[in-house]
């Protein structure tokens, strides 16, 4: 028996009660309510499945198979990434070192395809990198880099919706910095050794977290 308003199906038995079984209702309707009438029925395996009052059985069979989520099935998170390796410098004797140092430590970092540029780098002008979300200038010169510096690679970054880094050998001036944090934009400075150090908060954070 069927209801064309509700869709509720109602099905009664028209075998006789084995004595052995109890009399009654024995299937629950969901929030606890009973059906009369409705027995478990067994399903391909020989297993009792309930039905709902659809006449469904519930999804993915007493054995919770085809949930998303269930133990080896698409759905489990996947295991975290390990921890990024240690980066390996390289020694830094000219601005063109400098420049492939910055560019192999954003990869290091996360960023993939990071560009450099064609020819070789003036050593008296600081020389951008571009990878997909990232706006970089690497400064070879030994003369701290200062306010405008960071506030150009910073409209650079922002024109480009993309994350503004800076690589300085000679570090910043003080105006630089505040600068810097306040506009969240990770300075770092280079050693001759070619290890990049993070000198505010948000290059730690990106270190940190990466990309």
């Amino acid at each position: 028996m069927g209801c064309a308003s509700c869709g509720t199906v109602a099905r009664i038995p028209v075998r006789p009660v084995d004595p052995a079984e109890p009399a009654g209702p024995v299937c629950t309707a969901p929030g606890g309510g009973v059906r009369d009438g409705l027995r478990p029925r067994p399903d391909a395996r020989g297993e009792e499945v309930r039905s709902d009052v659809r006449g469904r059985a519930p999804a993915g069979g007493p054995s919770g198979r085809g949930r998303p989520g269930a133990s080896g099935e698409a759905g489990t998170p996947a295991a975290a990434p390990g921890p990024r390796p240690a980066f390996r410098p390289v020694t830094i004797r000219t601005a063109r070192d400098a420049v492939a140092t910055a560019a192999l430590y954003l990869r290091w970092l996360g960023f993939q395809d990071v560009r450099q540029p064609d020819g070789r780098p003036i050593p008296s002008a600081a020389v951008d990198l571009r990878a997909p979300g990232l706006v970089a200038q690497v400064d070879p010169t030994t003369a701290p880099a200062g306010l405008r510096a960071v506030e150009c690679v910073w409209l650079n970054g922002l024109t480009a919706s993309a994350t503004s880094v800076y690589f300085s050998l000679a570090g910043y001036t003080q105006d630089a910095r505040s600068r810097a944090d306040d506009l969240g934009i990770p300075l770092f400075v280079m050693d001759l050794t070619g290890m990049p150090q993070p000198v505010n908060d948000p290059a730690d954070a990106l270190v940190g977290t990466g990309p």
